[in-house]
């Protein structure tokens, strides 16, 4: 199963999108509503004016109908257009472009679109029951602003959870990393007297008994906790690259794994005893990169596969890529299996191939990814590194 840290990211990013969706739903909700409200608040203005307008008139036939004109100039916000009796004639507007209203084809344009923006126009009728004139209008500049707010809300509240997610992502990744390099260091030296002491078995069981296969073995294990020890104390720091030989530090490798997995999981490469390349390498570091891929393609594996190891090599780069006959990842985890935590075995820490970029990455200047997997049927991972020029 999946480390748990490695599911509560998980968990935060949905509650928090979540949350996220949830507000802009709020928003908009009662964004609508105001809207709504601002509606029809504008409509009982223009129907007030409207009728306010007709009364007046009525009421006094010589009356100038410059006071409907100065109803209208005391309207700050919503965009009217006054006609005649012909209903084509614009006799006056307000809150509308002065500029582009004064050229005639723009005006007619304009006063089209007040007529068919949905909205009921208003007639003025004079004392015979004639109109005399008719308001058209349109929503207010603030009403229009309004439908842009949920939305320019919904931006403000992303940009600030993804700041938020970035600033604690980057707080929790410095811990971590001073939580591993505190734990690497101490491990190397809780391994260093151990491994001297073997050592020194060793020598005594080789003066008493000679090298025998079984001496050889456990040499070669001893050395190989040597080996881990001095990893463990270069993480955290930046390690020395010198020119080595890759061939040879993969072959060795595999030598040492041969008789370390099952009999059953056969180990392949397309590598020749006369291939030769050198690269910039941390040898020690870089052969924990090869071990660890391979390690996880015989979990992945279980009892019987293959893995195969394939280089591919031009006057610049080296492609490396190990393959396995194992059960597979699914292609939403392709970038999740470098994550810290992220494991699907029951022990362990998840920390193998997080480490394993981190050395190709951030240590060689090169790049490992997910080249391709298929459930039930293997993967596929490469590593890119640039030779020496």
């Amino acid at each position: 199963m999946k480390d748990k840290n490695y599911r509560y990211d998980k968990k935060w990013k949905i509650i928090l999108l979540s949350f996220a969706a949830l507000i802009f739903v709020l928003s908009l909700i009662y964004t609508n509503k105001l809207m709504k409200d601002l509606r029809q608040e504008e409509y009982r203005r223009m129907e007030l004016w409207s009728h306010a307008m007709g009364e007046f008139i009525n009421s006094d036939p010589e009356t100038d109908i410059g006071f409907l004109f100065e109803v209208l100039e005391n309207n700050q916000t919503i965009p009217v257009i006054l006609v005649d009796a012909d209903n084509e004639t614009i006799i006056s507007y307000r809150n509308l472009d002065t500029i582009k209203m004064e050229n005639a084809e723009y005006a007619a344009d304009k006063l089209e679109e007040f007529r068919n923006n949905g909205k009921e126009s208003f007639s003025i009728i004079g004392p015979d029951g004639e109109v005399m004139n008719t308001i058209y209008y349109s929503d207010s500049l603030l009403l229009k602003k309004l439908q842009y707010y949920p939305y320019i809300q919904l931006i403000l509240i992303a940009i600030f959870i993804i700041m938020g997610y970035i600033v604690l992502n980057v707080s929790r990744r410095s811990e971590q990393n001073h939580v591993w390099l505190g734990m690497s260091k101490e491990t190397a030296h809780q391994l260093g007297t151990p491994i001297s002491s073997l050592m020194a078995w060793l020598e005594i069981m080789r003066d008493e008994h000679g090298e025998t296969e079984m001496f050889r073995e456990v040499e070669k294990d001893v050395k190989r906790l040597e080996k881990i020890a001095a990893r463990f104390s270069k993480i955290g720091s930046k390690p020395n690259l010198h020119e080595n030989e890759l061939v040879g530090c993969i072959r060795n490798t595999m030598s040492y794994l041969k008789t370390r997995i099952p009999a059953t999981i056969h180990l392949e490469t397309n590598i020749t005893d006369t291939d030769e390349i050198y690269l910039p390498l941390n040898v020690e570091l870089f052969e924990w990169v090869i071990e660890n891929l391979c390690k996880n393609a015989v979990d992945a594996i279980g009892t019987n596969g293959t893995i195969r190891i394939t280089i591919e090599s031009d006057d610049k780069n080296v492609g490396i890529e190990i393959s396995d006959t194992g059960k597979g990842i699914s292609k939403s985890d392709f970038k999740n299996v470098f994550k810290p935590g992220y494991t699907t075995k029951n022990r362990g820490w998840g920390l193998g191939l997080s480490l394993a970029k981190r050395i190709v990455e951030e240590y060689h200047g090169g790049k490992i990814f997910v080249k391709s997997s298929e459930i039930g049927k293997g993967t596929t991972f490469r590593i890119n590194l640039k030779k020496i020029q």
